[in-house]
């Protein structure tokens, strides 16, 4: 009978292949199956890393964006060469030669309602390593009626969570989060920050637990919700019960087709006046500068001479900003000055406008 590995296989995963409960069996499923890891970013660094050491046959990355230098404090998938690369090519050159008998598939392409189904259907199980709700709304939705499971985590400054979703007669996202929360209320890493270790340690759980599922071991996390503390160095297990009346896979679901998740989750931002660096940095001295960022992230840049008010105290402060001039609003990236654009012009700002990208792209 012919060998299922070959002697550099045997070699490679031989502490895999003299654990009792993993065994030849185990090995030879991880082989045959084929993940699909949504984001090559923080949590995807790590899970892609450790899903490739152990021997998955197929393992796609999808992801459209580039790296960057404020990547590489937790994405390990990249270095400071790959700087300007797309993440999917440096992640596929890391990941092939971690090991050359896995095939990295990429696709270098945005997640959306239109391609969801067609590039989940050529796998397994697909890894929820994104950062943004709508995002992860539609894998939910597409995990669900595509019957494929949802490996799904997130992370936030110190804390994170893993759970596995969609499995059969458990829960999905929408039983845990029903409804997403209000537009802004929960800034993106890239907003609020994330210590670098944390999606380390949360993506490195998801992808056991990715293990687990397709060598049919232990018990995963369906059904419960583990949560992470890396300040307190806590772990926590909640439970998650599907509810019958899930819109997508409960007992009588009124989502069959996958929706706009963006106008689910409000994500789309107001379109408002806004002014480039470029325009900015010939009129300083001649306009108001307002950053509705927190006081914190003051200390890290700061545009010398402007007003603080944050985005959730300016309804109640209108009354401290001045009439009649040029107030150009500024935050990190743009999205929450945006915002307040939007209401200050509802409230007669009518010379307001939208510092566009924000201080990330005022350093540039």
């Amino acid at each position: 009978m012919e060998a299922p590995f070959t002697p550099d296989e045997v070699r490679r995963y031989s502490r895999h292949l003299i654990l009792p409960e993993f065994g030849a069996r185990g090995q030879k499923k991880l082989k045959a199956a084929k993940v699909l890891v949504v984001g090559a970013g923080g949590l995807g660094s790590p899970a892609a890393l450790y899903l490739a050491a152990a021997g998955i046959g197929t393992l796609g990355l999808v992801d459209f964006d580039e790296v960057d230098v404020s990547n590489l404090q937790r994405q390990v998938l990249h270095g400071t060469p790959d700087v300007g690369r797309p993440k999917v090519d440096s992640a596929q050159d890391r990941l092939t030669a971690l090991n050359p008998h896995v095939q990295v598939r990429v696709h270098r392409e945005r997640l959306t309602r239109e391609n969801a189904r067609a590039l989940f259907a050529d796998y397994d199980v697909v890894l929820d390593g994104t950062d943004t709700f709508a995002t992860r709304y539609l894998i939910n939705d597409a995990c669900v009626l595509s019957g494929k499971l949802n490996v799904s985590a997130s992370v936030f400054r110190f804390e994170g969570q893993v759970s596995v979703f969609a499995a059969k007669g458990g829960p999905c996202y929408r039983c845990l989060y029903p409804e997403p929360p209000p537009p802004g209320l929960v800034p993106s890493c890239g907003e609020g920050g994330v210590l670098g270790v944390v999606p380390g340690i949360v993506g490195t759980i998801q992808a056991a637990e990715a293990l687990k599922v397709v060598a049919g071991i232990g018990e995963p996390l369906i059904g419960r919700l583990l949560s992470f503390d890396a300040l307190e160095m806590r772990f926590q297990q909640f439970k998650v019960k599907r509810r019958a009346d899930c819109p997508v896979c409960g007992d009588a679901p009124t989502i069959r087709e996958l929706v706009d998740y963006e106008a689910f989750c409000g994500v789309t931002l107001p379109e408002v006046p806004q002014v480039s660096a470029d325009w900015l940095r010939a009129r300083l001295g001649a306009v108001t500068l307002l950053d509705v960022r927190e006081p914190g992230e003051r200390e890290i840049e700061d545009l010398p001479g402007s007003l603080s008010i944050p985005l959730g105290q300016l309804e109640a402060r209108f009354g401290e900003l001045p009439t009649g001039v040029d107030l150009v609003v500024f935050c990190r990236v743009g999205e929450r000055s945006a915002r307040a654009v939007s209401l200050l012009r509802k409230v007669g700002f009518e010379r307001a406008f939208n510092l566009e990208g924000g201080l990330a792209k005022w350093s540039e």
